[in-house]
């Protein structure tokens, strides 16, 4: 059974910088797509940035050029480095880590809040 843990939330000032991270354990196929999305309320879930075992990313446009995202295979983690944050980031953020595979495992973490405000 595989299950992510995510850290790091909390809150910023506009224009502040956080790192989330999330760590999985138990046993995951080698070909995957780790990422992040967000919901604030009353939205829906939203791609934020993902990043493939291959090492391609894809990003939301609300936030190309102010986010990171990194993954340590190794330690089976990813991270998302937030730069210049605003306050519409504000949501809670969730690890997501998705098998390529016919039967692949689809695995969220619980969530973390990130709230941008002065």
């Amino acid at each position: 059974q595989v299950q992510l843990v995510e850290s790091g939330g909390g809150l910023v000032q506009p224009g502040g910088s956080l790192r989330l991270s999330c760590a999985a354990s138990g046993s995951i196929f080698s070909i995957n797509v780790m990422g992040w999305y967000r919901q604030a309320p009353g939205k829906q879930r939203e791609l934020v940035a993902r990043m493939f075992s291959t090492g391609s990313t894809n990003y939301a446009d609300s936030v190309k050029g102010r986010f990171t995202i990194s993954r340590d295979n190794a330690k089976k983690a990813v991270f998302l480095q937030m730069n210049s944050l605003k306050p519409e980031d504000t949501a809670v953020y969730y690890c997501n880590v998705r098998e390529l595979r016919i039967v692949g495992g689809d695995y969220w973490g619980q969530g973390t809040q990130v709230t941008v405000a002065s």
